[in-house]
Parts: structure tokens; C-alpha cells; sequence
């Protein structure tokens, strides 16, 4: 491809993710199950007297913190998914591939399950979040024990499966013997939502998320370095194995503070790095990453906008919403692997 006509492709794939990230928010703070008037919107954001007492604390309170979770679940979540996906040569690869979304919601669960009522609700919450940090954060130590010991990203890559496996299966023995409450809670959070949070509680989420966005744009050298392969990226003067080591814990901080704040939100980490490949059409991180940040903000914004259409007074589950969008992309994956050639 000629250079002039990728780097107009460049530039009209990061125009185009902007716009629709600058329309869908918004959209997100002007439809919901009670309609608000674009100017009202603006009014209540900058302070000024709006015509409904009850429409600057929807905007305030409800929307625009669920609208900024979206944006920053979206970004850290395709990051992730795209970092792995490098990590481990294999398009497949996704945050919650290696485990790490399985640990945080077994911490979860046993703090719904197992301790139930008796923290509060207040303190059930935090509880919650700290659980599901705990929970990702021993996962990505085991994972990172083991990446010392395997050489093979196959081999890590089954190991992590096999972590994942282990965790459903403790979560599944905790819902048995857990009461009819609990599992409901437990299954509730499991939908995943950007509803939930308030400003101070998304504050909190972005002050973990966007330094490790940062520190994932200072990796992209060795990001393209892996893509032709660990010897290349050892000729090149890169330690593999501390890249590596890197980028699982930057890939399972990003998930698990999503997974602790939002629940375990599935397909946008998998889905939005190829869907980012085929609107760029590159695979150079240079401008791979800050695509797959931008897109996954924007595919983010539109599943929450979607879970809020309806007007039925509820939200929809975000994960109810993103196999709709995930599942074509993965037989898009499956059927064209050939023309995936950045991974071989």
C-alpha cells in the first residue's frame, strides 16, 4: 500500500473513532429511560438552572458516571485484550482468556456468597472491589510464577486456561452451598454494568486505569519487536521474558479494575483490537494502540447507550449486549484466519 494512501487511511480511521466517541457521549447523557433535552444536558453540567429539578441529578449522579466508566472499561479492556493477543502470537487471546477476569470474580464470590449480609451494604462494596483485586492480582502472580518456569506462550496460555477453569469451578461449588440471596446478587453482578458507579468510585477507577494506559503506549516498542517473533525481539536487545512479565501485569491490572468496579464484561477485550485492525489496517502498535483505546471507548459508549434504549425504566446487562457485537468478529476471525498474517 502506497504511503500517502495508509497514512490518509490513518487519519480517517482516528478521525472516525473520535467523532463517534465525541457523538455517543452525549447521547449517553441525553437518552435513557427519561428523554433529556440536549441544552438541559449542557445546563446541567455547567451549573445552571435546568427546567426539571429530578434532570440534573439523572445527568449528574447516573449518566455521566456511567458514561466516563464506559469510555475508560472500553479503553482499558481493548488494550488489554490487545496486549495478549501480541503476548501470546494468537488472535484469540482476550483478558478474560488467562484467568484473570475467573480470579477477580472468585474473590467476588466468595465475598457475596460466603460472607453474604453481614458486612452491609456499604461495606459489602467495598469488600467487593478489594475482593476482585485480590482475586485478579494472585492470578497474575501465579501466572507470572509459572511464565518464569514455561518458556512456551502455548504452554502459559494453558496454564491460564487451566486457572481459569480451577477458579469456575471453586465459584460454582460457593453457589451451591450459598443462599437463594446471594446468588442472586452474584449473578447480577456477573451481567456486568457501568450504572453502578458514582463520580468518586469512577475517580478511583481512573486513577488506576490511566497510568496503566500510560504505561502500556511506553511498551510499544517491544510490542512490535514480539510481532516477528522472540528472537528478533532478543536481537534487538529486549529481555523477553521481563516484556512479557510486563505486560501480563499490565493486561491484568487493566482487567481487574474494569472486572472489580463494572463486573466481568466480556467480548470487548477480544473483538475491538481486530475490529481497530481492519478500520487501520496495520498492525504496527505505533498506531495500533491508541486506536484499540479509542475504538474500545467508542464500542464501550454504544453498549452502554444500547442498555439504556428501551425506555423500560431498567438497564439492560452490558453483557447481554456485547456477544451481539463480539460473536460476528470471532467467526470474521475464524473463517479469514489466513488473512491474519500479523500473528505469524
Amino acid at each position: 500500500m502506497p504511503a500517502n494512501h495508509q497514512q490518509f487511511r490513518h487519519i480517517s480511521g482516528f478521525t472516525l473513532l473520535a467523532i463517534s466517541v465525541v457523538l455517543l457521549v452525549p447521547l449517553c447523557l441525553v437518552y435513557g429511560p427519561v428523554d433529556i433535552p440536549f441544552e438541559e444536558v449542557v445546563k446541567s453540567l455547567t451549573g445552571q438552572e435546568v427546567s426539571e429539578p429530578g434532570w440534573r441529578m439523572i445527568v449528574i449522579e447516573l449518566r455521566l458516571p456511567m458514561a466516563l466508566a464506559a469510555l475508560l472499561t472500553g479503553a482499558a479492556l481493548s488494550v488489554a485484550g490487545l496486549l495478549l493477543q501480541t503476548t501470546f502470537c494468537n488472535p484469540l487471546a482476550g483478558p478474560s482468556i488467562l484467568g484473570v477476569s475467573t480470579g477477580a470474580s472468585l474473590g467476588v464470590a466468595i465475598v457475596m456468597l460466603g460472607l453474604g449480609s453481614a458486612l452491609g451494604v456499604a461495606g459489602q462494596y467495598v469488600a467487593t472491589i478489594t475482593a476482585a483485586v485480590v482475586g485478579a492480582m494472585c492470578v497474575i502472580l501465579l501466572l507470572m510464577f509459572f511464565s518464569a518456569l514455561v518458556r512456551s506462550t502455548a504452554m502459559l496460555l494453558i496454564v491460564g486456561i487451566m486457572v481459569g477453569y480451577l477458579a469456575s469451578s471453586v465459584i460454582a461449588l460457593l453457589n451451591f452451598f450459598a443462599t437463594q440471596e446471594g446468588v442472586h446478587g452474584f449473578m447480577l453482578w456477573g451481567l456486568g454494568t457501568f450504572s453502578s458507579l458514582t463520580l468518586s468510585r469512577v475517580g478511583v477507577m481512573a486513577a488506576v486505569t490511566l497510568p496503566a494506559l500510560g504505561a502500556s503506549m511506553l511498551m510499544i516498542k517491544p510490542l512490535n519487536a514480539l510481532l516477528l517473533g522472540q528472537r528478533y525481539a532478543q536481537s534487538m536487545g529486549f529481555n523477553v521474558k521481563a516484556v512479557r512479565h510486563l505486560l501480563l501485569l499490565l493486561a491484568g491490572v487493566l482487567t481487574a479494575v474494569v472486572t472489580a468496579f463494572c463486573g466481568p464484561i466480556g467480548f470487548i477485550g477480544l473483538v475491538v483490537p481486530h475490529i481497530t485492525r481492519m478500520i487501520m489496517g496495520t498492525s504496527n502498535h505505533n498506531i495500533l494502540l491508541p486506536a484499540t483505546a479509542l475504538c474500545g471507548s467508542a464500542v464501550a459508549l454504544l453498549c452502554a447507550l444500547i442498555s439504556v434504549l428501551p425506555s423500560m425504566g431498567g438497564v439492560i446487562p452490558i453483557n447481554a449486549i456485547t456477544p451481539v457485537i463480539g460473536v460476528p468478529v470471532i467467526i470474521y476471525i475464524l473463517v479469514a484466519r489466513r488473512r491474519l498474517s500479523y500473528f505469524n
